[in-house]
């Protein structure tokens, strides 16, 4: 496909799909496109791979800097991330936020290997431009290849490949207050995870990565049970391979890499890599078990056993002290991090859950998966308070936007808007509205009268004030919790979609075979009203109860309010 210009608003593009796609804010314009090369080949090593993507903002160098990281301090300290708006949008996935990461030197034969060559020495003489200063990259995956972008740029074509010559990539996460040393993580199919500085790669004129750490994950030299989740295939080592890998808020220096078998491992930076380590046997695989290593040399330093079955998508909460995970059991779990406790779970619909993300408040999740649906679910409520329904085909990816604004959003009174998007299989990108007076409460049976719901039924439970502590919940009934519209549905690619981001000046999509449009959002001084040219549905029945963006805290309505319309473009 073509690149395209910042000024080709209004046409369609290859495959008849449209360049640009309104809201109730304006028109969200087809600014560039971002790829890889043609030649890169899909299938390599274990088959063919899921592109991800990863937005890392790379803060300016600070003086007196120097290109090589510096020693680890023992005094590393921790720090709160609740204003961190990276990593709430790739549940893929790909996690974008994290802690400052303690950095090392990293040297000898331990920190190297994993067959992704010999690290060459850094080189500024033929480096990225920009490598020392500030800079917004976009990082992503391709058979076994990961690509840096520059978001800025229209150039279409990547800055820097970093290639990995026996095992795909298939996630990353960058740190970005990191102050010094490794901020950027992958994990590969082998189920080994790589850190290394982002500035470093950029700085560095070759395709192998430079002055890396290798995680190595120790299960895959042993022989595992069938049962237990299986040993390596003869396309590699796939009930081993990395689904998500995370930095840990407020944690220095730790990160967290899911797995298709079910495991969770926590990592500490500062630590070796290479070292020999081992955890209890899994005797009941749909059981939580959280074990820790018996050394303190060890690295991993604890495993949790989450789920029969991979873990799909890990996320963090904005302050670090919730993690939720989805999974091929159907289950959304949310985590208190430090206690290592179950806090609550719910049920998909049907299948597996794919994907999942914060709010910047850390007050809502959401989750997509095969059911086709959005899951909106509360923290303080501890279940699903709305679903969306608009995808003809499996959610790949959910993330709130955490730059849009309701509108007279600059009066005093507190802001219950949300906004959020959503793009799946079908090659739509959906946005969404939640106003939070608009959730519906569900009927209370008279005070001093019984729920008549029989244990373990759909519905048990639901309209309880608050699940127990520990519990995973079955899923309503849908006919129960809130349906939401989508505000808009848009087909933005050809292939089906994998990740989804958010920025200040832009919305991001990409495929899974590596295709990135960067959507313009509009300006405040365009025309808000609808094209007579676009296809505009009509207004739902009220059993769909579209959000509308009007509403505010202290609305002492709680009822829905008349639906509005729902634009596909």
């Amino acid at each position: 496909m073509a690149s395209v210009g910042s000024g080709g608003g209004g046409g369609a593009g290859a495959g008849g799909l449209k360049t640009y796609f309104k809201t109730p804010e304006g028109r969200h314009k087809l600014q560039y496109e971002k790829t890889h090369s043609p030649a890169v080949v899909h299938y390599n090593h274990s088959g063919k791979t899921v592109s991800q993507m990863t937005l890392a903002y790379l803060k300016e160098k600070p003086a007196g800097q120097g290109s090589t990281p510096s020693t680890p301090s023992a005094g590393s300290g921790m720090r709160s991330a609740a204003a961190r708006l990276l990593g709430t949008g790739n549940g893929s996935r790909a996690l974008s936020f994290g802690s400052n990461g303690t950095s090392r030197a990293v040297s000898g034969s331990s920190r190297m290997g994993g067959g992704v060559g010999v690290p060459t020495s850094a080189s500024g003489s033929q480096g990225m431009a920009n490598y020392d200063g500030k800079g917004t990259y976009i990082i992503f995956n391709t058979a076994d290849t990961l690509f840096i972008s520059d978001l800025n740029s229209h150039d279409k074509d990547p800055i820097k490949s970093i290639h990995f010559s026996s095992s795909n990539p298939l996630c990353h996460a960058f740190d970005p207050e990191a102050k010094d040393g490794h901020d950027l993580l992958v994990g590969v199919f082998s189920g080994d995870v790589y850190s290394m500085s982002l500035r470093q790669q950029l700085q560095d004129p070759g395709k192998k990565p430079v002055s890396y750490q290798h995680f190595i994950n120790k299960d895959k030299d042993k022989d595992k049970d069938p049962s237990q989740g299986g040993a390596a295939s003869r396309h590699g080592f796939i009930w081993l391979r990395c689904t998500c890998v995370a930095w840990v808020p407020g944690h220095e220096g730790f990160f967290v890499v899911s797995h298709a078998d079910g495991n969770l491992y926590v990592y500490d930076k500062s630590k070796d890599g290479n070292t020999d380590w081992t955890f209890p046997t899994i005797k009941d695989q749909s059981q939580l078990l959280v074990s820790h290593a018996k050394s303190s040399k060890a690295n991993p330093i604890a495993r949790w056993h989450i789920c029969q079955g991979a873990i799909n998508a890990i996320s963090f909460s904005p302050d670090g002290a919730y993690l939720a995970t989805v999974g091929r059991d159907g289950y959304l779990r949310v985590f208190d991090y430090a206690k290592e406790q179950l806090i609550f779970g719910g049920k998909s619909y049907y299948g597996a859950l794919l994907c999942c993300s914060w709010s910047t408040d850390g007050k809502y999740l959401l989750s997509g998966g095969e059911d086709d649906l959005v899951q909106v679910w509360s923290m303080d409520d501890r279940k699903i308070v709305a679903w969306g329904e608009g995808h003809n085909s499996w959610v790949s990816a959910v993330s709130f936007d955490p730059y849009w604004s309701p509108p007279n959003s600059d009066e005093t009174e507190e802001n219950v808007m949300y906004r959020f998007g959503s793009v799946g299989q079908d090659t739509q990108l959906l946005l969404w509205d939640l106003a939070l007076d608009e959730i519906a409460v569900p009927l209370r049976h008279p005070s001093g009268v019984s729920p008549t719901f029989s244990s373990g039924s759909p519905s048990a439970h639901w309209d309880n004030a608050c699940p127990p502590t520990g519990v995973l919940q079955p899923s309503p009934r849908m006919r129960d919790v809130p349906k939401l519209s989508p505000l808009v549905a848009h087909r933005v690619h050809v292939d089906p979609l994998s990740g989804l981001e958010f920025t200040s000046e832009s919305i991001l999509t990409i495929c899974r075979e590596g295709l990135i449009k960067i959507w313009a959002r509009p300006s405040h001084s365009e025309n808000q009203q609808p094209d007579s040219s676009e296809q505009v549905v009509g207004s739902a029945s009220a059993k769909d109860k579209i959000l509308t963006s009007s509403n505010k805290a202290g609305a002492s309505s709680s009822s829905f309010k008349q639906p509005s319309s729902v634009l596909f473009t």
